[in-house]
């Protein structure tokens, strides 16, 4: 009977999908459920207690949550431009037969997704420092400009966090389209110089095309990760207080009102906040990307 059990085709389904659904019921919907709970509680030591939408609307009524909302989604922006587009083309450029040492740039590429946020945010600290000595202003002296703040401003300090993202991040999108790239059979190409198309003319009605899965996976990792943010900007300005608050993140604005002022249920609201606005954002990527549309 035992053995039935265990070699039935009925229940054998279930049984392989069971890890996966056990770990998401207990690593992602039980903190949601919890987390939507809390906001909704004033979370004292040892006691709880619901206070309705009294930590919604402090958070409504908070300039840094505005602040927080308005440079994430500026942040988000910036690297979609960026680590969309670029990284496709260069992993264009490695996979043609033309390109001479392509695995040595694609490990070159690569090898700064393995380096420590933390690391890199000091360096890049130290690169776009205030000071004359700092490597940004002594390129800067050269080209007859004057010493700036590079993290005392917004602009300047958003390019920053956007220069350290593309170093970062640009490899790995990479490998993203250098995988899907291997799949595209090369008939597909052969049958479309036959018929006189040329590189763009390929790379618009072969490459593109074939590549939309995959964008459509990057550009949804990429709202997620560009609103989650939050290490960069801690190391880029030593800390979570940032001038004018010019470099505070949602997940910092959580941190600031979680942890370091142990107001749980204004940073499960902020948390809230944050899992709404990145849902509603993928699911309007993924309608503009007819993902929901029926196959006809």
């Amino acid at each position: 009977m035992r053995s039935n059990w265990l070699y039935s085709q009925r229940i054998a389904p279930y049984v392989f999908v069971l890890p996966f659904v056990l770990s998401l019921a207990v690593f992602f919907l039980y903190p949601m459920v919890s987390t939507l709970l809390m906001s909704f509680q004033e979370v004292l030591p040892g006691q709880t207690h619901f206070v309705g939408w009294s930590n919604y609307k402090s958070m409504a009524d908070d300039a840094s949550f505005y602040a927080a909302l308005w440079n994430s989604t500026r942040y988000t922006f910036w690297t979609l431009l960026v680590l969309i587009p670029v990284p496709l083309v260069l992993a264009v450029l490695l996979n043609s037969a033309r390109m001479k040492w392509s695995s040595l740039f694609r490990s070159a590429l690569f090898v700064p997704t393995l380096t420590s946020v933390v690391v890199a945010g000091i360096v890049f600290r130290l690169v776009f420092g205030s000071l004359d000595d700092s490597v940004m202003n002594q390129f800067r002296h050269l080209l007859g400009f004057q010493t700036i703040n590079w993290m005392g401003h917004s602009a300047t300090g958003m390019v920053v966090l956007v220069v350290l993202a593309t170093w970062r991040f640009a490899g790995i999108n990479i490998v993203y389209f250098l995988s899907a790239l291997q799949t595209i059979p090369g008939e597909l190409y052969e049958s479309a110089e036959i018929d006189g198309a040329n590189t763009w003319h390929k790379f618009k009605s072969i490459t593109l095309p074939l590549l939309k899965p995959v964008a459509i996976y990057v550009i949804t990792i990429s709202i997620y990760g560009g609103y989650s943010m939050f290490t960069e900007s801690f190391m880029l300005w030593n800390g979570n207080r940032s001038p004018n608050d010019i470099g505070l993140t949602m997940i910092g604005l959580l941190y600031r009102n979680g942890v370091e002022q142990n107001n749980l249920g204004l940073g499960s609201a902020i948390g809230v906040a944050l899992l709404g606005t990145t849902m509603i954002l993928n699911l309007i990527a993924l309608q503009f990307f007819g993902l929901f549309k029926k196959e006809e």
